[in-house]
This record gives structure tokens, sequence and C-alpha cells, in this order.
């Protein structure tokens, strides 16, 4: 039996922006090293396999390296095919049980809002190497419970660095977040993020990074509820808005192609 792929780009809604993921909706559990071929195969940030389970989907996401314990991006676009095939009516919450917990999505216009659990970073006093990377002075430096948090002076810095790759590779995080305050309207910061280690050398627009952007940028303004933009050559717009202890993650998706895996690909999953 042929298993259908969708792609979709999260985040944005227009094609061939915001973060692409591939979804694959299947009727069972499969094999951790099939799904590990299988994104490595799409070669897009995240590939994420959902099936149906008491209470709700059971969600894994992959890179084409590894399994990640949180992704947004690819919650975001796997509610997205939940509703737009008729897995879920479009006024039902999407609950995905995950390596993080429970996750949630629920339709809220056009956005579709996620619940997550924030990611706070504490302020660490240097991290060896980061700066030479970078090739920026830090005006804040932080660590979370997964990735290394950046601010930076301006937005300008944010959009003009060019960091060396292969030497971030060596910082012990999943993820680089470099952001700072926006001077553009509209938006409160802006960030970029970076994750060789995972095989990502830049991610274009990272939901589980604003788990951290939000808890961070929330102090500083003094609100709870705030816009990002994160600047890639892709570029996407994340809505966040704290909630306690959890953060609220809003953003748009657009589903750009359906693929089907054929019957030899599609195979390795009945014999795993």
């Amino acid at each position: 039996m042929n298993l259908t792929l969708f792609h979709v780009d999260a985040f944005t809604n227009r094609p061939f922006t915001g973060n692409p993921a591939a979804i694959c909706v299947l009727d069972a559990p499969a094999d951790p090293a099939w799904m590990q071929e299988v994104a490595r195969e799409m070669n897009l940030a995240e590939t994420a396999f959902l099936h149906k389970q008491a209470d709700g989907y059971s969600l894994r996401w992959f890179t084409p390296l590894v399994e990640v314990d949180l992704c947004g991006h690819a919650t975001l676009a796997s509610a997205h095919v939940l509703w737009e095939q008729g897995h879920l009516s479009a006024v039902v919450q999407a609950r995905f049980h995950t390596k993080s917990g429970l996750l949630t999505a629920e339709r809220r216009g056009e956005w579709i809002e996620l619940d997550f659990p924030a990611k706070p970073a504490e302020p660490v006093e240097s991290m060896p190497g980061l700066e030479e990377a970078l090739g920026v002075q830090p005006v804040y430096l932080g660590m979370s419970e997964f990735d290394c948090l950046v601010e930076v002076e301006s937005e300008a810095v944010v959009h003009e660095l060019q960091p060396n790759i292969a030497q971030l590779e060596t910082i012990p995080a999943r993820g680089i977040i470099v952001t700072s305050r926006s001077s553009t309207p509209g938006y409160d910061f802006v960030s970029r993020f970076f994750a060789p280690r995972v095989g990502i050398p830049e991610d274009p627009v990272t939901g589980s990074a604003h788990c951290v952007l939000a808890p961070f940028w929330s102090k500083r303004f003094s609100r709870e509820a705030l816009t990002g933009y994160q600047a890639s050559a892709r570029g996407g717009i994340v809505r966040v808005r704290m909630d306690g202890k959890r953060v609220r993650l809003g953003g748009q998706v657009v589903t750009v192609l359906r693929s089907e895996l054929v019957e030899r690909a599609a195979f390795q999953l009945s014999e795993n």
C-alpha cells in the first residue's frame, strides 16, 4: 500500500516561504529506523510521523540526521493536515502525544495556535568558541534546555550574520538562537536559528525556538503577547503569547505538495 506524504510550508500563508515539513499519517506505529530513512530521503528540516491513538495522535519528528524532542513547525503542519484531510473536524482540538508531553493545536480563524511548554533561558557568562563562530559580540548570552540564546545589538546584525557553520557545530547545544529587538514595524523581535549539530545549518522558521524567545522578550517588553519574525532567506511570522509556564505559538500554514511513497518503500513499514 502506498503512503501519502504532505509537503507543508508552516508559519506562512504563501507557498515557498516559511518552514517546509513533510507529514506522514500512518495507520500504526512504524519502526524508528524506517522513519529516519524517510526523513533522510525528504531532506527537510523535519519530517513528522503520526498515527491515531487514544485521546489524540502519537507524533514524532525527525531531521535528516536524528529524532528530536520538540518541533513547532512540523506540529503546526501536522494539525493542518489532520484538519485539511478530514481526519479531524475543523472545530476539534488536535492533541499530540510526544516526547515533550501532550501538545495541542486549535484553529483561530486563518491561524493555528499551538500550546507548547516554555523553555526559558538562564544567563551564562560565556560559551567557548561561540563569539568566534558567530563573528559578533553578544549583548546577552543564555542557555535553555535545548538551545543557546544570543541577543545582539540590532536587527541589522541579525540579518547580516554570516556564522561559521562548522564552528557552530562544536557548540554543545541543539541550536543557536540569535535575536534582537525589531526595527521593522509590525514585529517586536527578530531571530535566526542555526542547528548544524542536528543536520540543519539554518532553520527557516523555528517554533520550538520561540518557546525560548517568548519568555525572554515578554520580560523585556513587559507584555504577554508579541509578534516575531524569523529572518531566514524564506522568512516566517510567529505570534507568541505567554500563558503561565506555557507558550501559545500562532502561525499560518499552506500545503504545497502531495506525494506518495511507492509500494516498495512503503512496504518497509509493514515489515518493522
